[in-house]
């Protein structure tokens, strides 16, 4: 017996570095020291930083994993990765430096590793982001053969003078929704059941477009950091910043807020995609549960003050982001008052 008659093979693994090696590499941003195959990765701070601050971040795709790999579509789910940690780092005003995977299998299928390291590294190069190193670990019997895991961790950089943290947010300030690409990834425990009370094959079309349901099911997050980054540079002052993820608007946006502070959202301020309509009425879910699961077509939300609204949704058109005025900033007289209204929650 040896390891490979194990479940475990070695050489093939030797094989997916090398595959795998200039899609890693084309990420690189200059700080980065050395190449892939090492214990670890080394990267320079970006130079000029009198201060700087480490932000990190680390999360998965979760259950989306198990529609992509139902119907073998990878390269999206890498992108997820990227896009899970990235868009949370980037809500303190960092530049994301670097990033590491981790990718957990019963067994080395490489096409389909490959094309999920692809999308990471996909995903990186969007966001300016370093691919700096990762871990493939092969697990028989733990894992079955085809099925994989994935796990993310991204590190950004910002001076600790310049630092986002929603201090700043006052009443009156306004808050801007950035449309999101989809259902992104979260809610998918959800939806998967959904389909599969639903639905019986998988090209199946949905809404007035007549839309791939599937196909738009496993479009990968949208990224945010270019956006940011421009907004930033163009001297938008970034009050607070939200991730809209799992919880939706009702637990992420207070998340940035001042305990002094409450949002006001207009529900009606934005289409509702009809992606989300459809999952609604063949899950029989309430409106409550929507918005407490899903993005509903918000992905990131960007808190300004009233003078910059129109330029920073101009900005965002610019930069190919839809984005609307979905609320304002008002006083919160105490804890014990909710600090977000207007939403069926």
């Amino acid at each position: 017996m040896d390891y490979k008659s194990a479940g475990v093979n070695v050489e093939a693994g030797r094989a997916f570095v090398e595959r795998i090696r200039g899609s890693v590499e084309s990420t690189h941003r200059p700080e980065v020291l050395g190449s892939l195959g090492g214990f670890s990765g080394a990267t320079r701070l970006p130079s000029g930083l009198r201060q700087p601050l480490l932000i990190a971040g680390t999360d998965g795709v979760g259950t989306k994993l198990e529609l992509a790999q139902e119907v073998q579509k990878h390269h999206g789910v890498g992108i997820d990765l990227v896009a899970m940690c990235v868009n949370d780092v980037i809500t303190s005003g960092a530049d994301p430096l670097f990033f590491l995977d981790y990718m957990a299998t019963g067994a080395l299928t490489p096409d389909a590793m490959a094309e999920v390291v692809e999308g990471i590294a996909d995903g990186c190069r969007q966001s300016g982001c370093a691919l700096l190193g990762g871990e493939t670990a092969e697990m028989p019997g733990f894992y079955p053969k085809g099925r994989y895991d994935l796990a993310g961790f991204c590190v950004g950089v910002v001076e600790e003078a310049d630092l986002i943290d929603g201090r700043t947010i006052k009443p009156g300030d306004q808050i801007i929704g950035i449309a999101s690409s989809g259902v992104h990834s979260n809610g998918f425990s959800l939806v998967r059941k959904v389909l599969e009370n639903s639905v019986t094959q998988h090209d199946i079309h949905y809404g007035p477009e007549n839309r791939p349901l599937i196909e738009d099911l496993l479009k990968p997050t949208r990224l945010y950091a270019a956006l940011v980054r421009h907004l930033l540079s163009q001297d938008i002052s970034l009050r607070g910043m939200a991730h809209i993820t799992g919880g939706g608007l009702p637990e992420n946006l207070p998340r940035c807020l001042p305990t002094n502070t409450s949002a006001a959202i207009a529900a009606d301020s934005w289409p509702r995609p009809a992606l989300f309509d459809w999952l609604q009425q063949h899950g029989s879910i309430p409106e409550r549960d929507m918005w407490n699961t899903f993005n509903l077509g918000i992905g990131f939300c960007v808190v300004v003050p009233e003078h910059q609204l129109q330029i920073s949704l101009d900005l965002c058109t610019e930069q190919n982001h839809q984005a609307w005025r979905i609320g304002e900033i008002y006083p919160r007289p105490d804890e014990s008052a909710p600090a977000l209204v207007g939403l069926p929650v």
